[in-house]
């Protein structure tokens, strides 16, 4: 059974938004065909168990949180040397052939209701482009939401023999509206030959806000396309992390944190296609979680049939400071040919009581002990973090939240 569409989003709607915006027609005629297909959709698919679905998707009330003719954000957009980093209305008209050919080529628009949503309705977003041969470190994308909705979206293109690193910030700006809001933000990254690709993620949204995302990545041969993940804030935010290894000696590493609080409800996945030879994957997460707050884990390492000499490593571990918190992990394996090296594993569980009890009888303060075994729990997953600013900006939240 599909989705329901929202009774007032029609065509007129998508009309408007590509009109003040000075749309090409290709793009315009993506945008309505993503929002016919709604008709058909169904939500993403949610780990359930017999009675029980591990996160409710169908609660989002679009009716009440999509408002697309009053979006409102401002996003700063930080480039460093030889790489365009554009508002997808400039990069149109800059790079239209480019912008035609990959956009909506790792993302299929219409995977499920919620991405054909976005792409039907996005009015911010941003376009980056790394030419052969260049190396940058300092690309960055600041967006505050101003508005009941967002929906936003994200291509990086990168020639061979080329990298770069990409860290971008979510937060909640200056907002007069009341009640829960929407934020939708799909990022797709195209890597060319022998490119590296590191894109790192903050989400410090509301906690009225239900966040909603997707970034997927095509890995050409002998590229690198490494994920970072940290979310702090939303009310409810379903995340879902891809990559597709299609080229011979690719890698990707995924790396996420969460630390939930309140009734905050986090749905993180991680996923991994191996399609060609001697491909790595590395899926490392690690989250906290107090009061009432839920997580819901899914990693996938899917190895094909002609994906030989594959290695491929998942792990996810869970810390629950409340009795009243709840983790629910399903890490998989999918092997299809017998040239392989993987491993997964999962783990949910409290503070140990024993490595409390040395610190408390060390005239240690049992809460000051606690943060810091906290503290300590993140650091497998902060040693992973290569960005010095996501790393230490991540701390921070961390140590923000134990205080509080």
């Amino acid at each position: 059974m599909s989705a329901q569409k929202p009774a007032d989003l029609s065509e007129a709607t998508v009309h408007e938004i590509a009109n003040s915006r000075d749309e090409p027609d290709w793009l315009r005629e993506t945008r309505l065909k993503a929002l016919k297909a709604m008709d058909r959709l169904e939500m993403p698919d949610v780990i359930q168990t017999p009675g029980r679905k591990w996160t409710d998707l169908d609660q989002l009330d679009f009716d009440e949180l999509a408002d697309p003719l009053t979006q409102s954000d401002s996003t700063e957009r930080v480039t460093d040397e030889g790489v365009e980093v554009l508002p997808f209305t400039e990069a149109v008209k800059e790079h239209p052939k480019l912008m035609k050919a990959k956009f909506g080529s790792v993302i299929d628009p219409e995977t499920n209701y919620l991405t054909a949503l976005s792409v039907a309705l996005f009015t911010t977003g941003t376009f980056i482009y790394v030419p052969e041969g260049v190396d940058a470190e300092d690309v960055t994308i600041r967006t505050d939401m101003h508005s009941r909705s967002l929906f936003s979206h994200t291509l990086v293109v990168t020639e061979d023999s080329s990298s770069v690193t990409i860290l971008e910030r979510i937060d909640t700006g200056d907002t007069d509206v009341k009640g829960e809001r929407y934020y939708s933000n799909l990022v797709e990254v195209a890597a060319g030959e022998n490119s590296y690709v590191q894109y790192g993620s903050l989400q410090t949204l509301d906690e009225e806000t239900y966040n909603v995302t997707m970034k997927r990545g095509d890995a050409d041969v002998y590229s690198t396309i490494n994920w970072i993940e940290g979310n702090i804030g939303s009310r409810l935010t379903r995340s879902d992390i891809e990559t597709e290894l299609n080229g011979d000696s690719s890698e990707s590493q995924i790396v996420g944190a969460f630390f939930g609080h309140d009734d905050q409800h986090f749905d993180v996945n991680a996923r991994v296609w191996h399609k060609a030879e001697h491909t790595t994957a590395d899926l490392v997460t690690r989250g906290v979680l107090d009061d009432t707050a839920r997580s819901v884990y899914e990693g996938v390492q899917d190895v094909g049939r002609d994906a030989w000499d594959t290695n491929s490593y998942q792990r996810e571990n869970t810390l629950m400071l409340s009795d009243d918190s709840e983790a629910d992990a399903s890490p998989k394996l999918i092997i299809n040919n017998h040239d392989t090296e993987a491993s997964h594993s999962a783990t949910v569980g409290q503070v140990d009581q024993e490595d409390l009890f040395y610190l408390t009888s060390r005239t240690i303060p049992e809460r000051t002990a606690r943060n810091m075994l906290v503290e300590g729990f993140f650091v497998p997953v902060l040693e992973e973090i290569e960005v010095d600013e996501l790393r230490e900006d991540l701390e921070a939240l961390v140590a923000k939240r134990l205080r509080e």
